[in-house]
């Protein structure tokens, strides 16, 4: 779904900081953060106490107009905002997730020092530039394993997710997204060079490492 006249227009008055526009994006969008960190949590069988779904629900928003609404500036428009707001969401959702689980294995271990990952660029702006440009390539995948790829590197699904989800053996998983892989490269070998196809690479063989261990 292409981008509304209602989103556009919200959108041109966020990035030309007009009055009392960031309070209507809220207004408009601030339910579907919500969800998504509900829907994230609920699909990782996690438990958020409600201070921590306001706290990373915040920390979307920072993201989102961080860096002179940099995520906003990237979009595109080939997709809805709405679409593209998930994925963001979810992102930051999972990485919040996983950040305040170390903190509180570190705790558990009596590291006090807790400390953060190096890496402490905006979550939001990691490869998002790419985002239309993927779920372009993935079109023209099909069936299961547009799926799998779609779950894995868009939704930010674990191997045993995507495998109860789809009915699927842990283990041909991780063989099916390196198939789809090879085929988004056949058909792309202009594009292999993408930031977000690296990602994906990285992504992927982290996750297999963490299979085979």
């Amino acid at each position: 779904m292409a981008l509304t006249p209602v989103d556009r227009d919200l959108l041109q008055r966020c990035l030309a900081k007009q009055p009392g526009s960031w309070n209507d994006f809220v207004d408009r969008y601030l339910s579907l953060v919500y969800h998504v960190i509900h829907y994230t949590a609920h699909l990782r069988s996690a438990r958020l106490p409600p201070e921590d779904v306001e706290d990373i629900a915040a920390e979307v928003l920072l993201q989102i107009v961080a860096d002179d609404y940099k995520v906003l500036r990237q979009f595109k428009g080939q997709a809805s905002l709405a679409t593209y707001l998930t994925v963001i969401a979810r992102r930051i959702c999972i990485h919040e997730m996983n950040r305040r689980q170390s903190v509180r294995d570190a705790i558990r271990r009596g590291d006090v020092r807790a400390e953060e990952p190096a890496d402490d660029s905006p979550v939001a702006q990691k490869s998002m530039e790419s985002l239309e440009e993927v779920e372009a390539l993935l079109r023209k995948l099909s069936g299961q394993d547009r799926e799998i790829v779609r779950l894995f590197y868009l939704e930010g699904r674990t191997y045993e997710e995507i495998s109860t989800e789809l009915d699927v053996p842990v283990n041909t998983v991780g063989a099916k997204l390196s198939r789809a892989r090879a085929k988004l490269r056949e058909m792309h070998r202009s594009m292999t060079d993408i930031p977000a196809l690296k990602k994906m690479v990285q992504a992927e063989a982290q996750q297999q490492k963490k299979t085979k261990s």
